[in-house]
């Protein structure tokens, strides 16, 4: 894969912005290999983001950023500079379930996606054997319900000490409190075994096996204070009916599950996430 710079931006909607970013790349040599662009009618806003060859390109990745800063600063954007060749350090969390975990870990170690996993922390010591068998540190976090503050400030520090870009709660079974959620807003991935905004919550696949439904899926979104309402960056479906047991919905959705958390954290480390309030827009 050729080096890139990514630049990823979002600003209110206004005549002259492609205009302005492709006139600066083209006056300093850059070749264009993909762009994305979506401007929101109903908000008034507007969401790009380009790859750049860094071969192609006379600077760094400083100095590309140097460059694009007073047409930033002319359209009041939200923007960043991104280097392909960065690799990610993603913490992931889990409990006891080690399907979305085992999913991830396969696709990091057949380098199928690219990014390092410092530790996964859990709550439980059960997959210790198997993360250390993949040779990533193991870190047991118990959560004493009478004390959960304890642990969560721990895990904020964990966070710090790793350097963490992304946090994938894998099946990570405990409600983190909001300080964390605004702390990492954008950057904890979480995965719920339900379409949302449908049978949010515990027990969705009972919730829906006792209202009949005849669609399951999974929903990878931002974790955020409120539970199980932040910002969506992936889907999936399967089809079920009368004879499925809660059972066989819950082997089925598994399936589901790992996919739909692979799909978003894809999406997030090759930077085609955008925030926007409690929606995202995802440039595929």
């Amino acid at each position: 894969m050729n080096r890139s710079y990514r630049l990823i931006l979002s600003c209110p909607d206004d005549l002259g912005i492609v205009a302005a970013i492709t006139d600066a790349v083209a006056r300093h040599g850059g070749w264009i290999t993909e762009a994305h662009q979506f401007a929101d009618p109903d908000h008034g806003w507007f969401f790009m983001r380009y790859e750049v060859s860094a071969d192609s390109l006379p600077f760094d990745g400083d100095g590309f950023r140097e460059v694009l800063s007073p047409i930033a600063r002319r359209f009041s954007m939200q923007w960043r500079v991104t280097d392909s060749e960065r690799r990610q350090r993603v913490i992931i969390m889990a409990s006891r379930e080690s399907h979305c975990l085992s999913d991830l870990l396969y696709r990091w170690r057949s380098g199928d996606m690219a990014f390092d996993i410092p530790c996964v922390v859990s709550n439980h010591p059960d997959l210790r054997d198997f993360v250390e068998w993949h040779g990533i540190e193991f870190i047991h976090l118990p959560v004493d319900p009478e004390n959960r503050e304890a642990a969560f400030e721990t895990l904020d520090s964990l966070f710090q000490r790793m350097d963490a870009d992304t946090i994938v709660l894998a099946r990570y079974m405990q409600i983190l409190p909001p300080f964390l959620c605004e702390r990492y807003r954008g950057q904890i991935i979480n995965i719920h075994h339900s379409f949302l905004p449908s049978f949010a919550g515990a027990n969705p696949y009972r919730q829906a096996a006792e209202r009949g439904v005849k669609l399951i899926g999974a929903t990878s979104h931002f974790a955020t204070p409120d539970l199980d309402a932040g910002p969506i960056i992936e889907q999936d479906v399967v089809r079920v009916n009368h004879h499925n047991t809660v059972a066989d919905m819950v082997q089925l959705g598994r399936d589901v599950e790992k996919t739909v958390l692979a799909r978003a954290l894809r999406y997030q480390l090759q930077d085609r996430v955008l925030i926007h309030g409690n929606k995202t827009v995802i440039f595929q």
